[in-house]
């Protein structure tokens, strides 16, 4: 039981941070800030990378609170 919380934990900080780096890495971008074909990896944009970042975080979060949902029933 505790190291599903400590999972659960993890899992929502872990995407709650990819989130906002994600985020923060379109909102850059796009300002031009930074360059986002820097993150370009084969024939995926930059743009795509990163927001691939904020879209994984989201996934993480998601699981997260349904791990903690799941477990008070």
């Amino acid at each position: 039981m505790i190291y599903s919380e400590f999972i659960q934990r993890v899992l929502v900080w872990m995407g709650n941070t990819l989130t906002a780096t994600g985020c923060l890495g379109l909102a850059f971008g796009a300002s031009g800030v930074i360059d986002p074909e820097f993150f370009a990896i084969g024939i995926s944009s930059g743009i795509r990378v990163i927001g691939s970042v904020a879209i994984a975080g989201c996934l993480l979060s998601a699981i997260g609170h349904g791990m903690s949902e799941f477990s008070e029933k």
